[in-house]
């Protein structure tokens, strides 16, 4: 099989590259270091199979592979991880197996095996629609660790400079998505509703108008209100009519 490696620190590629030879059988085509350039890469090459790290900078790796599963002719992922304990929480149906780090050559060579048997079932799979195209999580960092925000958990995304922090039912925290990211990958959960904010759209609450003349939008669940601006009241208002929230 033709494998793409995929991982932001090159020594993890060398030494995937070098697992990949030894077992033999299998042809290493090419390496990214995010995924956008997997994303780049995989399209060029047509890779049988992804070896796919999850925490990248920029676009991680399961946002990778629900672009690639979207494709005419999609490889086999298998997830790299450091973090085992939450690479089943992590597939979103979306990867044949999972390889903790640091990998051992015994369990590539199964997970390779794998991906061999399965790519053509996992391709009638994607291509019947029995795959969903988009993630059901949001990974984030905590105290170091990766973790999990399941998306129906989520309230809003909002940037500040270069960061991003998601409100959630259970607090806030940074993650390396983009708005832009989100919001084309989730066009039909969330709105717009400032250049800086996305709100999924169960949350929109009440739109209201501070004494300042500014619109802002209740968020469910919390006590936030949220400025929306002027090119995007009308979308909201629109929405919150469809939600049968009234606003001023």
């Amino acid at each position: 099989m033709k494998v793409l490696i995929v991982d932001d620190e090159a020594p993890a590629r060398e030494r995937l590259a070098q697992l990949v030879d030894d077992i033999g059988g299998h042809k290493v085509v090419g390496g990214a270091g995010n995924g956008e350039e997997a994303v780049t890469q995989a399209n060029r090459l047509r890779p049988d199979v992804v070896l796919m790290d999850i925490r990248m900078p920029g676009t991680d790796g399961l946002t990778a592979a629900a672009r690639l599963s979207r494709g005419d002719k999609p490889p086999a992922v298998i997830f790299v991880t450091a973090y085992g304990e939450h690479a089943l929480d992590a597939f979103d149906a979306r990867a044949v197996d999972y390889l903790v780090k640091p990998v051992r050559r015994a369990r590539l060579e199964e997970a390779l095996g794998k991906a061999r048997s399965l790519t053509r079932a996992q391709i009638e799979a994607l291509t019947a629609g029995e795959i969903q195209g988009s993630r059901e999580h949001i990974l984030c960092r905590r105290r170091g660790n990766l973790e999990l925000i399941p998306l129906h958990q989520i309230h809003f995304f909002q940037a500040d400079n270069k960061y991003v922090t998601v409100c959630h039912i259970d607090g806030e925290d940074l993650i390396e998505d983009s708005l832009r990211q989100l919001e084309e990958e989730f066009a039909d959960r969330l709105v717009r509703i400032h250049r800086n904010a996305l709100v999924c759209r169960n949350s929109l609450g009440g739109l209201e108008r501070e004494a300042d003349g500014r619109r802002v939008v209740a968020i469910r669940g919390t006590e936030h209100r949220l400025e929306v601006s002027r090119r995007h009241v009308p979308e909201v208002r629109r929405l919150l009519r469809e939600l049968g929230d009234s606003g001023s």
